[in-house]
């Protein structure tokens, strides 16, 4: 599913859910919905504010895995390129057009560093990122080897406890092996505090982001006082763009969720302490479910289990509705409590996942509806690009 489609052949039903033209009452399920308003909408509310605050913005693929979303998110909403977490999805990325690539994560098996290294014959700018001098060497030497440019961010740990170094004199270190190495170029700083993106008061959020933004103050210091100045230091997400654009630190952001939403991205407070998905951003992603039985009174049972979506930051909400309710789910059944017992079999319903980016992972396809009509069928791209 990597190349965009024609549709010639394909099977509504088989091959695909919908197909452009159709009406969306007949899109077969379970499958992933974008509403196409909401989604631009959400696309130029992020584009205009990064834009008003002097901030690039490289929108995450690691959420959406799609070409199309992402050349989206650089029509209407400014991005200037786009944030993978592996080599395979970052080529999926480059053999579709898009120009300004960052593997927002660590590359050190040999295979993959050298599959890293050919992804500026595509024409991209590729970005990666380091966080151990031993790995240095062995991305100048591909890059030689296939006489590209790698440009560097030096990776730091400023709060997640995943990768990246700690201190000043770490991140120094690193930065001046990057300069001086052969087909390696230092072009700043990976600074993404992913653990707090989810708590949900929006001032614990803050009290986390202003440690981690002393951190990154304190290297930028110590990489210009040895003539390192960084051009880009980047990072942000979802629940914290507005704290790095005000830090006078940070000049990119890397949000994600922002543009479809999620069931446990929307419950965390903004700064005026209503949920995010009430006013910040609008669900633009759906499971679309059909009810299948209802011989039990009080329970509907959809089409919707776990191989239609992750639930691992919670089960789904339905949206829109407060008389029925998602409560539990095995492989191909999800259950609705129906206490009114107002479905019946054959009705559909708009799932909001849990947690979007690894429920978009198990779809081959996004269908775009605007109207009542199926508008697009965008393919998800990078779909099984693990590696």
């Amino acid at each position: 599913m990597n190349k965009q489609t024609n549709f010639e052949g394909y099977e509504v039903g088989y091959d695909i859910p919908a197909l452009p033209g159709m009406d969306e009452a007949d899109i077969q399920t379970p499958c992933l919905v974008l509403d196409l308003d909401a989604l631009e909408r959400n696309i130029k509310k992020m584009g205009d504010y990064a834009k008003n605050h002097g901030m690039r913005h490289r929108s995450h693929g690691k959420m959406h895995k799609s070409v199309d979303v992402q050349k989206l998110q650089e029509k209407l909403g400014g991005a200037v390129g786009v944030c993978c977490q592996k080599v395979s999805e970052a080529e999926v990325f480059a053999r579709g057009g898009i120009k300004d690539i960052l593997v927002s994560n660590q590359v050190r098996d040999p295979a993959k560093i050298d599959r890293l290294a050919r992804l500026p014959k595509y024409g991209c700018r590729t970005i990666g990122c380091v966080d151990d001098l031993a790995n240095v060497a062995d991305l100048s030497k591909a890059a030689t080897k296939h006489g590209t440019t790698l440009e560097s961010f030096i990776e730091i740990d400023c709060g997640a406890g995943r990768c990246g170094v700690k201190t000043p004199e770490e991140v120094v270190a690193i930065a001046k092996a990057v300069a001086a190495a052969p087909g390696l170029k230092f072009t700043g700083i990976q600074a993404y505090q992913g653990a707090m993106q989810h708590m949900d008061r929006y001032e614990d959020r803050k009290e986390k982001l202003d440690l981690a933004i002393a951190q990154v103050k304190d290297c930028v210091a110590a990489l210009e006082a040895v003539g390192l100045k960084p051009e880009l230091v980047s990072g942000g997400g979802t629940g914290s763009y507005y704290f790095e654009s005000n830090s006078g630190v940070y000049n990119e952001l890397q949000c994600g969720s922002y543009a479809f939403m999620d069931a446990d991205y929307g419950r965390i407070l903004g700064a005026n302490g209503e949920r995010i998905d009430r006013g910040e951003w609008d669900n633009a992603l759906f499971i679309l479910t059909s009810v299948m039985s209802h011989v039990k009174a009080d329970k509907a049972i959809c089409d919707a289990g776990l191989k239609a979506q992750s639930v691992d930051s919670g089960l789904p909400v339905v949206f829109g509705r407060t008389d029925v309710k998602y409560i539990k789910c095995s492989d191909e059944h999800g259950v609705i409590e129906d206490p009114a017992g107002v479905l019946k079999v054959g009705d559909k319903l708009k799932l909001v996942p849990g947690h979007c980016d690894p429920t978009c992972n198990v779809h081959d396809w996004y269908v775009g509806v605007r109207g009542g009509k199926v508008e697009v069928v965008w393919p998800v791209s990078a779909r099984g690009k693990a590696y």
